[in-house]
C-alpha cells in the first residue's frame, strides 16, 4: 500500500497530474536550513552595521541595517517563494517546492498570505500548531496553507529513473517476452537502484534474482551481475518486438488475460527517450533561471515539448506502464505546468498602482469589517478610561512599571521643556525604525490571530484599546493628559488607524470560518485572505509613514502646534487616499491586484 499523501490536478490538455504531498520531516528539515540562514545573515549583517557605525560614527546606519534585518526576517519566506517558484534555500536542498491547489505556481500574493499566519502556526513555540495541522490534514496544509490555497509537494520525489536501454545496446534476438511484467519490472527496478544500494545486499539481491530468473535461461557462462544485464537488455527488446503481444502471464492472473500493451510503452520509451532527455534539460534550466533563461527558438520549442510529453503521459497511463516510466512523465509535466502556467509577474509599476488605488479600494470593500474592528478597540478603550477615572488605585495592579515612572516624572519633564518621550536628533534615526519594526509586527500578529476563529484578533484589538485608555485614564488623573496625546498627535491618527485595518483583515479570515456563505469554509478562506492580504498592505504603509512622523517629530521638541497641524494634514491626506482611491479603482482590477 501506498501510504503517502497525494494531491491530484488536471491540466488545461486534460492530463492528470500526480503530486506527492511532502511530509512532515523534509518541511520540519528545510524549516531548520531556512532558520540557519536567517539567523547567521541577521547576526552578520548586525555585525557589520555595528562596524560600520563605530568606523563612520553614523548613528543611520544601525538604524537602516535594523530596519532591514527586520523586513528580511519577515519577508525571507514570502520573497523566496514568491520570486523562485515557491522554493526557499532550504526547500530547494529538501526538493520540496510550494505550489497552490490547482497546481500553478504560487504567487507572492499566496506566498505572503502563508507566511504571515506562520505566526499562528509557530504557537505554542516551537510550531506546535503547525505541526499538528501538518500531521492530521489530508493534504500536509498547516494554517498558512488553509488561507492560501497552497500545498508543499516534492519537487522531485526520492526514487530512481528508468533504467533505459538504447537500441544499440540492444541484443539481436527473438521471440516472446521470458518474464512476467511483474518480474520485468523488478528485474528494471533493482537495475535502476543497484549502484546506490550498500554492497551486501546489491549482492544478495543479485543472487536471488538469478536464482529466480536461471531456469528461463538455462545456458549462461556470465557473472552473475552480467547476467542480469544481459537479461534485462534482451528481456526490453523481446518487448519492443513484434511478439511482445506473447507476453509472459502475470502470477495469480486468469488464464487467457495477458498484457499486450507492455511491448508498446517499452517501444515508446525507446522512441521518445531522448526527447524526454531534451525537454527534463529545458526544464532544469527554466526552472532554476526562469523561463527567461530560455532563448527565443527554445521557448516555443519547451512549449511544444511540453505538449507532447503531457500526451505520453496520457498514452503510458492508458497503457498501465511501469509506476517509475509514469512517475517521470508526471514529475516531467508538473514542472512544465508550473512555469508554463504561473502567476503574472507584477512590475513596479503595477506595485505604485497598487498603492494608489488597490490598496485604499480594499479599505472601501472592508468597510464593515474595518468598524467593527474600530469597535473592539475603542469599547475597551472607553472601559479602561472610565475605569481608571472612578478607580485610581487600579493603576498600581494594571498599568506597566515604566508608564508609571513617566506618569510620576512628568511633571518635572514638562517644567524642563522635554515631551512624554524625547530623543536626541543622532537617536531619531534608530527610533523611527525600531518603531516602524515594533508597530508593524503588531499588525500582523493582529492580522495572524484572526485564524482562530477572529478570536485572537479581538482580544489583540481589545487589549491594546484598554491599555491606551487606562494609561489615559491615570493621566488625566495626574493632571497631565494633554501632555500625553501632545506627543500622540502627530502620528496617532494614521497609526491607530493601521491597526484597526490590520484587526479587519483578521476579522476577515476568522469570519470566513464562522460563516462562510455561500462558498465552502476552505474556499471562503481563500477568497477572504486576498482581501485581508490588501488590509495588511494598507496597515503597513500607514505604520512606515506613521512611524517615520513618531521618529522624528513626536520625540522631538517641536511646537505643539506644528505636531497638531502634522495630526490634521495626515487625517486629510488619509481620507483623501481612501476616497480618491477607492473611487478610481476599477472593481475587476481591484480584485485581481
Amino acid at each position: 500500500m501506498d501510504y503517502r499523501q497525494h494531491l491530484e490536478v488536471e491540466t488545461p490538455e486534460h492530463v492528470l497530474l500526480d503530486y506527492e504531498i511532502a511530509g512532515l520531516g523534509s518541511r520540519a528539515l528545510a524549516a531548520m536550513i531556512d532558520t540557519a540562514i536567517l539567523v547567521a545573515t541577521v547576526i552578520a549583517t548586525g555585525l557589520l552595521g555595528m562596524w560600520l557605525t563605530a568606523r563612520f560614527e553614523s548613528p543611520l546606519i544601525l538604524a537602516v541595517i535594523g530596519l532591514l534585518d527586520f523586513a528580511f526576517i519577515w519577508g525571507y519566506f514570502t520573497l523566496f517563494e514568491g520570486l523562485r517558484e515557491g522554493q526557499t534555500p532550504g526547500k530547494r536542498w529538501l526538493g520540496i517546492r510550494v505550489i497552490q491547489e490547482t497546481g500553478h505556481g504560487i504567487t507572492l500574493r499566496e506566498a505572503a498570505i502563508r507566511n504571515l499566519l506562520r505566526v499562528a502556526d509557530f504557537l505554542p513555540p516551537p510550531y506546535l500548531i503547525g505541526t499538528l495541522a501538518v500531521a492530521i490534514h489530508p493534504r500536509g496544509k498547516r494554517l498558512g496553507d488553509l488561507a492560501a490555497g497552497t500545498v508543499v509537494v516534492r519537487d522531485n520525489p526520492v526514487e530512481a529513473g528508468v533504467r533505459v536501454v538504447a537500441p544499440d545496446e540492444a541484443p539481436d534476438v527473438i521471440g516472446a517476452p521470458l518474464l512476467t511484467d511483474q518480474e520485468f519490472q523488478v528485474l528494471r527496478q533493482f537495475a535502476a537502484r543497484a549502484p546506490q544500494l550498500d554492497l551486501g545486499v546489491r549482492s544478495r539481491l543479485t543472487a536471488n534474482l538469478v536464482a529466480r530468473f536461471a531456469d528461463r535461461v538455462p545456458a549462461r557462462h556470465l557473472d552473475d551481475a552480467s547476467f542480469l544485464d544481459d537479461l534485462l537488455k534482451g528481456e526490453t527488446a523481446r518487448r519492443r518486438g513484434r511478439f511482445a503481444v506473447r507476453s509472459a502471464m502475470s502470477p495469480g492472473a486468469s488464464k487467457g488475460m495477458s498484457t499486450p500493451a507492455t511491448g508498446t510503452v517499452e517501444r515508446l520509451v525507446a522512441h521518445k527517450d531522448q526527447r524526454w532527455r531534451e525537454y527534463e534539460r529545458l526544464a532544469a534550466r527554466a526552472t532554476q533561471h526562469g523561463l527567461n533563461s530560455l532563448g527565443s527558438a527554445e521557448l516555443p520549442d519547451f512549449a511544444a515539448r511540453y505538449r507532447e510529453v503531457a500526451s505520453d503521459l496520457a498514452r503510458v497511463r492508458t497503457y498501465r506502464a511501469d509506476p517509475l516510466v509514469r512517475s517521470r512523465l508526471e514529475r516531467a509535466v508538473a514542472a512544465g505546468h508550473n512555469l508554463l502556467y504561473r502567476g503574472q509577474r507584477r512590475s513596479l509599476r503595477d506595485l505604485w498602482r497598487f498603492t494608489l488605488r488597490g490598496a485604499p479600494a480594499a479599505v472601501s470593500e472592508a468597510a464593515p469589517y474595518v468598524l467593527v474592528s474600530f469597535l473592539a478597540f475603542a469599547v475597551p478603550a472607553v472601559a479602561g478610561y472610565a475605569a481608571l477615572r472612578a478607580t485610581p488605585s487600579l493603576a498600581e495592579d494594571t498599568l506597566p512599571g515604566v508608564m508609571l515612572d513617566r506618569a510620576a516624572n512628568a511633571r518635572a519633564e514638562k517644567r524642563a521643556g522635554r515631551g512624554y518621550a524625547s530623543a536626541t536628533a543622532d537617536a531619531r534615526p534608530f527610533v523611527a525604525s525600531s518603531i516602524i519594526a515594533n508597530n508593524v509586527q503588531v499588525a500582523f500578529v493582529c492580522f495572524a490571530g484572526g485564524i482562530f476563529l477572529a478570536a485572537g484578533s479581538i482580544v489583540a484589538l481589545a487589549f491594546n484599546g484598554l491599555q491606551i485608555g487606562a494609561i489615559s485614564g491615570h493621566y488625566q488623573n495626574v493632571g497631565l493628559l494633554g501632555y500625553l496625546w501632545t506627543f500622540v498627535a502627530g502620528h496617532g491618527v494614521l497609526e491607530l488607524f493601521a491597526i484597526w485595518c490590520a484587526g479587519a483583515a483578521g476579522l476577515l479570515i476568522g469570519t470566513a470560518l464562522v460563516r462562510p456563505g455561500e462558498y465552502s469554509r476552505a474556499d471562503a478562506l481563500v477568497i477572504r485572505g486576498r482581501l485581508a492580504l490588501r488590509l495588511v498592505a494598507v496597515a503597513t504603509i500607514l505604520l512606515l509613514v506613521a512611524g517615520v512622523i513618531e521618529g522624528f517629530l513626536s520625540t522631538s521638541s517641536a511646537p505643539v502646534q506644528v505636531k497638531v497641524g502634522v495630526s490634521l494634514v495626515s487625517a486629510l491626506l488619509l481620507a483623501a487616499w481612501l476616497y480618491v482611491g477607492a473611487r478610481g479603482a476599477p472593481t475587476s482590477e481591484v480584485r485581481d491586484q
